[in-house]
């Protein structure tokens, strides 16, 4: 049996949610038994470059296009909420999120493009794979999928080299981490607002580059007293990110809208007590272990700031928490229920 998936996004260092999703499933369902023979599709920006990465050997490679190419497997599962419009046999297409049709958090023309690519795909699945039950909700109400039709798969936690797993066991710093792409959706502007509250010694820590509408928040941060403690690291590397993780004391995610949310799983792993929004699917994830606040209510985030960063007691209870939280969610997990995904639909 053969069995392909759209490997695109897995390649290259500092890669995203998505990237690192594909990444954990192709290896992980590579060392499996349900397929004798796994084949791994590549759109042409990037088929050149997989050639030259190494493979397990059951792997095959293969361009991926829309009309043409090679559709023997039995089954082709698109990563992305994408699939190619010459179907294959069997097709599964995972979900990340439907920002593009929920509010405006990117370009017209982004949104457009990417709608179209979500009903294509939605339209075209067999089964569907959601990564939390916010996002099957949200395929269900804007795709007009039947629940039947959808699969709750979660995320597993990245291996970064975290504190904790191995990783750099730093001292903690009075620092305040935010991870993920400077844009309107990660409403890091309130947040930099709300820092203002924080005492002196304390250090605000933007890590990621600039996305959508980033100038919002380079004009929060022009315009804020605490201007000289608020820091943008641009880009970072893995190991850059895991340093992060090892010195802060709090992490704040006061996401406006999340299909999963990796950034605090990742913080909860690390042993850094979190707060994050409660709309999405970040209640979802976080459970009970972070202080979840209105991302839209300034004067709450910058109470739970204060309230954290003056409490070591709560700080310890969400340390704990967090841990046993973050290892409730593996990548061994979601690869043996993907698997199971494919047997039922085979």
């Amino acid at each position: 049996m053969r069995i392909a998936l759209d490997a695109t996004y897995s390649l290259g260092a500092g890669l995203s949610g998505v990237g690192v999703y594909s990444r954990e499933l192709l290896h992980g369902l590579a060392a499996t038994d349900v397929a004798e023979r796994w084949e791994w599709f590549y759109r042409s920006q990037r088929f050149w470059r997989a050639l030259r990465e190494p493979k397990p050997a059951n792997v095959t490679r293969r361009l991926l296009t829309d009309g043409w190419g090679s559709r023997r497997a039995e089954l082709f599962h698109g990563l992305n909420q994408r699939l190619p419009k010459r179907r294959f046999r069997r097709q599964v297409a995972t979900f990340h999120d439907l920002f593009v049709l929920s509010a405006e958090y990117s370009t017209g023309e982004f949104r457009e493009r990417f709608a179209a690519q979500a009903r294509e795909a939605a339209a075209g699945a067999d089964l569907i794979v959601a990564v939390s039950a916010f996002t099957a909700g949200q395929v269900e109400q804007y795709l007009g999928v039947p629940r039947g039709r959808i699969r709750v798969v979660h995320h597993g936690v990245p291996a970064r080299g975290l504190a904790g797993e191995g990783g750099p066991e730093l001292p903690r710093e009075k620092v305040v981490l935010c991870v993920g792409a400077i844009q309107r959706r990660k409403n890091q502007a309130r947040l930099v607002r709300a820092f203002a509250a924080m005492p002196e010694e304390w250090t605000l820590v933007l890590a990621g580059s600039e996305g959508f509408e980033a100038a919002e928040t380079r004009e929060a941060i022009a315009a804020s007293r605490c201007a000289g403690r608020i820091r943008v690291t641009g880009y970072v590397s893995d190991e850059e990110i895991a340093r992060w993780y090892g010195r802060a004391g709090i992490f704040a995610f006061p996401s406006l809208d999340e299909g999963f949310g990796m950034p605090v799983l990742e913080a909860m792993a690390a042993g850094v007590p979190v707060i994050a929004g409660n709309r999405s699917a970040l209640p979802e994830v976080c459970g009970e272990a972070a202080e979840l606040v209105d991302p839209e209510n300034e004067e709450e985030l910058a109470a739970a700031l204060v309230r954290l960063c003056r409490d070591e007691t709560r700080r310890e209870e969400l340390v704990r928490r967090g841990l046993a939280r973050a290892a409730e969610f593996s990548w061994e997990k979601a690869v043996a229920e993907t698997a199971r995904i494919y047997r039922e639909l085979l």
